[in-house]
């Protein structure tokens, strides 16, 4: 199968996805002008990708990529808070605001620093291939905030309780370990004495990828704080945090880094023990 058929699939079954995601959120949903919010947010998730995808073609650049995510939270937020603003909506989209404010400028920084980012190396050039990566990140978002959209979303909102308030305690919890990894990792990197070295400093003496834990964390608190608003169909948008550790685990994140540690330090006695006595993902002491 070549790989125009495999983008075209994959586009198709991205927006075949995220419709019936839609219409499972958007069950007992606030409803704008004869279409359910919930619905009107996934439409929003891959008109700003696709709408962002053609200036990305036409120049080649892979560099606003990670940003533009960052801005298609930042957009689904802003427009659940103006049409729906109850206390819980705006308690989710606040804690969305802050971490893809923080990610999205820092991750575009550590690209423009690198000069590219070496997963659309081959990727670009190719309209469907480059088109059906944008499409995917229509869908991540789409996915990954599911649960929080449904919540806020609905037309039956609950005053905030018990679970806003564990929930909004394992958000800060994660957000505060992606943090602290990205400032050591960030660190260690700017350190020209470490230039081809691995970490295994601070929070990475626990954990070989503690950022990927934090926000796994985090989106788990999200999930938390939306939990007791839905209903029926609405379950199913806790698949969130499920896809978020499968995105990170099994798809992209620490399989592409650990297969690229090991290609580059895979015969290095010193990564080897880091590799044998450090947990992959759980912070755990090392031994």
């Amino acid at each position: 199968m070549n790989m125009k058929v495999i983008s075209v699939i994959g586009i198709v079954t991205a927006v075949a996805l995220a419709i019936v995601i839609g219409l499972a959120g958007s069950q007992h949903g606030v409803v704008i002008a004869g279409l359910p919010l919930f619905m009107l947010c996934g439409f929003a998730a891959f008109l700003v990708n696709w709408t962002m995808f053609v200036p990305a073609f036409v120049y080649q650049t892979e560099h606003y990529y990670d940003l533009v995510g960052s801005a298609t939270y930042i957009t689904l937020s802003v427009i659940v808070m103006a049409l729906a603003p109850d206390p819980r909506t705006l308690l989710i989209g606040a804690l969305v605001l802050i971490w893809a404010g923080r990610l999205g400028p820092f991750l575009f920084n550590r690209i423009k620093n690198a000069g590219e980012d070496r997963r659309f190396r081959s990727i670009k050039p190719n309209f469907l291939q480059f088109l059906m990566t944008w499409t995917l990140q229509g869908l991540w978002v789409f996915i990954t905030y599911a649960a929080g959209l449904a919540a806020m979303t609905s037309a039956e909102p609950l005053s905030l309780d018990i679970y806003a308030a564990a929930g909004l305690a394992i958000w800060l919890a994660g957000f505060a370990i992606e943090v602290i990894a990205d400032r050591q990792k960030s660190a260690f990197r700017a350190d020209p004495e470490n230039r081809n070295r691995f970490i295994q400093s601070g929070l990475w003496a626990w954990s070989r990828h503690p950022n990927y834990f934090g926000e796994i964390v985090l989106w788990s608190g999200i999930a938390v704080i939306a939990f007791p608003v839905l209903q029926g169909w609405q379950y199913a948008t806790l698949i969130s945090p499920i896809f978020v550790v499968v995105l990170l685990t099994k798809i992209s994140g620490v399989r592409m880094l650990e297969n690229r540690a090991n290609k580059q330090w895979g015969n290095d006695p010193d990564y080897q023990a880091y590799r044998d006595s450090t947990s992959v993902l759980v912070p755990m002491p090392p031994g």
